[in-house]
């Protein structure tokens, strides 16, 4: 249940639908399915695996190959990373379930400086097409101009954060102190309302979203398939990383919840669930959103989905608050528990993914009170969090997404899989999950791990780097300095990786260069393999009957 609480979260409600949004839709669509079957299953499945094997820590479990334990940390900071404005957005959906609460919901409405760019429930539905100016929801206006009260550019700041939505960051990392603070097993009993609630709102804002008027034209436009789309490396690129920020792997929380599994427990088939209902959640989500569009498409007398609303991270707190003020009976009521699942969402995601990075401080820290741990990291999370709710903080959101969060995760996760898989070698992983399991795992994930996940991942990013192109927000340029701010943050993330490789090459001082590698990549003696001692003795005959170490040629490792 943890896991499907963290797997289903803000990755799926919150950014696939604007990730979808900004690659046109159907043209993204097949992708990201391709994708999860070639990419997110594989990865997830060995994180779960790795986890339950080893029953350490995202950094620990690393022991695997020594020079590549800068990996766990920079998981852990990308995690980082991504749950400072995971924080941010649930303070925003706090601040609109306090807003529901009135007697009009107050984004349903044009204020009265609005009246002649801003279309709300009351508006004629004949817009005048020659009106020389953009037309935009009162959902979209209030998001932007109050909420935010969002700049235009930040090239000369980005402003101080209100103390309405800073009072609403507060309460939002209280609540991750509150979960973490009495460990992994208060998130386990957490997770069970955590990752059930959040279906019985979002079914009932679907069945409203699929009966507006217009919104099949939207559901249309998002899963009607666009087969040009297939040779776009960018729409790839976005499918892969709205992959890894949905299932959350390449972060460590998946390697840090299954850690605590019994050795033997069936985590091939809890890999199938919950992929299974991150992609059910996925699609549900989109078709809501689109369902929306397609409406407010109708309500502004055109058929182009594309006009209908600006992208970015905001489109969700513009879409489904403005299906929200379209229902008829008790809007509040809904618009109280859409928010409040959001923020239910938000928290089973921001846990897992602060977790992983407290399990880091957790190992290098093992004698200081776990709640004083949680307590420094949850404090300091929240002060890097408000520079998100500053009138320039959706600009920042889009630069740490795509630099700190993005390029770190698939960098970790290129060298995951070749470390694994072509460094430790297919063979022996595969044996030592037979070990575990019981069986051997199927001709599918053994292919997927050897060649295709790490070749498609290899490919995307390096056609990325080739064809860069520094990230915009709203079309608009970010200034130069926020890039610099962004590769450094990027430079941060792989840091580790590349002190940890030198640090274990060398410090090998009594060996040749060459031994000193070899020795770096070779599994630490002692340290790798099962947690538990007598499980470790029992693995270390198994493997040596196994022939642990001859990788047999590929027909010994797909088909024995």
């Amino acid at each position: 249940m943890a896991c499907i609480a963290t797997s289903v979260g803000l990755g799926n409600v919150w950014r696939f639908p604007f990730t979808a949004y900004e690659n046109g839709g159907g043209a993204f669509l097949i992708p990201y399915i391709i994708v999860l079957i070639l990419v997110g299953k594989p990865f997830y499945l060995l994180e779960g695996l790795l986890g339950q094997f080893t029953s350490q820590s995202c950094a620990k479990t690393w022991y695997m190959t020594p020079a590549m334990k800068g990996l766990g940390y920079s998981q852990a900071f990308a995690a980082f990373c991504v749950v400072s404005y995971y924080c941010a957005l649930m303070a925003l959906t706090l601040y609109y379930l306090v807003s529901s609460f009135q007697s009009e919901l107050p984004w349903s409405i044009c204020q009265p400086e609005w009246q002649d760019y801003c279309i709300d429930m009351s508006t004629n539905r004949s817009i005048v097409e020659n009106r020389n100016v953009t037309i935009r929801s009162s959902a979209e206006l209030y998001f932007r101009k109050i909420v935010l009260q969002e700049y235009e550019s930040i090239e000369h700041g980005i402003g101080v954060p209100s103390w309405q939505l800073s009072i609403c960051l507060f309460l939002s990392w209280a609540c991750v102190f509150g979960v973490l603070f009495r460990g992994v097993k208060s998130t386990g009993k957490a997770a069970y309302f955590l990752a059930i609630f959040p279906y019985v709102v979002m079914t009932a804002l679907l069945v409203r979203a699929v009966t507006l008027e217009g919104a099949v034209n939207g559901i249309l436009f998002f899963i009607t398939p666009k087969w040009d789309a297939l040779w776009k490396p960018t729409v790839w690129y976005a499918a892969i990383t709205q992959c890894f920020f949905s299932l959350s792997v390449c972060f460590g929380p998946i390697i840090a919840y299954s850690s605590y599994n019994n050795f033997e427990h069936r985590v091939d088939r809890d890999v199938m669930i919950v992929t299974t209902l991150d992609t059910f959640t996925s699609l549900m989500a989109g078709c809501t959103i689109f369902g929306i569009l397609g409406n407010l498409a109708h309500e502004m007398n055109t058929k182009d989905i594309d006009k209908v609303v600006r992208g970015g991270t905001g489109l969700a707190f513009i879409s489904y608050p403005d299906a929200l003020s379209r229902f008829t009976v008790v809007p509040q009521l809904f618009s109280v528990l859409f928010f409040f699942m959001l923020f239910v969402l938000g928290t089973g995601s921001a846990v897992a993914l602060c977790g992983a990075t407290f399990s880091i401080f957790r190992d290098h820290l093992p004698n200081v009170k776990q709640w004083l741990l949680v307590l420094c990291v949850t404090c300091f999370g929240f002060v890097v969090s408000l520079v998100y709710i500053t009138p320039g903080g959706q600009w920042l959101i889009t630069l740490m997404d795509y630099y700190g969060g993005t390029l770190v995760a698939i960098i970790v996760g290129v060298l995951e899989m070749m470390t694994i898989f072509w460094v430790y070698g297919l063979s022996n992983f595969i044996n030592d999950m037979e070990f575990m399991l019981g069986k051997r795992l199927g001709c599918y994930w053994r292919f997927c791990w050897l060649i295709i996940t790490p070749v498609l991942m290899i490919v995307i990013l390096v056609y990325t780097c080739i064809t860069y192109e520094p990230p915009t927000y709203d079309g608009l340029r970010f200034p130069d300095y926020a890039y610099g701010i962004g590769w450094f943050m990027l430079a941060l993330g792989i840091l580790p990786i590349v002190w940890w490789a030198g640090h274990k090459i060398i410090t090998n001082k009594m060996l040749s260069f060459t031994e000193s590698v070899k020795v770096a990549f070779r599994p630490m003696e002692g340290k790798w393999g099962p947690k538990n001692p007598k499980i470790h003795k029992e693995w270390e005959t198994f493997v040596s009957e196994k022939n642990f170490g001859a990788q047999g040629g590929l027909m010994k490792t797909f088909f024995k």
